[in-house]
């Protein structure tokens, strides 16, 4: 068996979750890898990332969204409504906040020493219901996806602009 591994790296934004449609990026990986016959695994390095297939949504609101996005997003506020106090989700606690401050690139996470950057726990719930990866089908050489099929890699961490990476790891034939 053979294993072929690639990334795609996303830039997001701040104020909003940040859909990207990698599918392109995809096939391109699994033409380069060679095999035949076998899996595509997409897998987010975030855990406030998430990783999906959904129909390619043509409509779009004032703000660039497709409406399965707005969709999506209003059903998970419903589910894990956007943090923006102390008082949302028990996370993070002041132990996690001595972690992270302990850290060397504490820049990085705190900026400016601001703990509110750490007010993502809606993040992190909402990609945990979605889920860090999907594995799709090789065949002939092709990235096997129906008709509007797209995969999407989702940042729902909205605190601050980031560089984001999509593993992805070719297995088979």
């Amino acid at each position: 068996m053979a294993v072929y591994k690639d990334r795609v790296v996303v830039e997001t934004l701040e104020g909003k979750p940040t859909y990207v449609d990698v599918t392109d990026q995809v096939r391109e990986i699994v033409k380069a890898s060679g095999i035949k016959e076998g899996v595509v695994n997409c897998i987010s390095q975030h855990t406030t990332c998430a990783v999906f297939t959904e129909e390619f949504d043509h409509d779009y609101n004032p703000a660039g969204d497709t409406f399965l996005q707005v969709d999506l997003n209003n059903g998970l506020q419903r589910v894990f409504p956007e943090q923006h106090d102390w008082t949302t989700y028990n996370y993070p606690g002041m132990r996690h906040f001595d972690e992270v401050e302990s850290w060397p690139n504490v820049d990085s996470y705190l900026p400016g020493g601001d703990r509110r950057y750490l007010w993502n726990g809606d993040g992190h719930l909402r990609s945990t219901l979605i889920g860090g990866s999907v594995t799709l089908e090789v065949e002939n050489g092709e990235l096997q996806m129906n008709g509007l099929a797209s995969i999407f890699f989702v940042d729902y961490d909205r605190t601050r602009e980031r560089t984001r990476k999509l593993r992805v790891i070719v297995l088979g034939e």
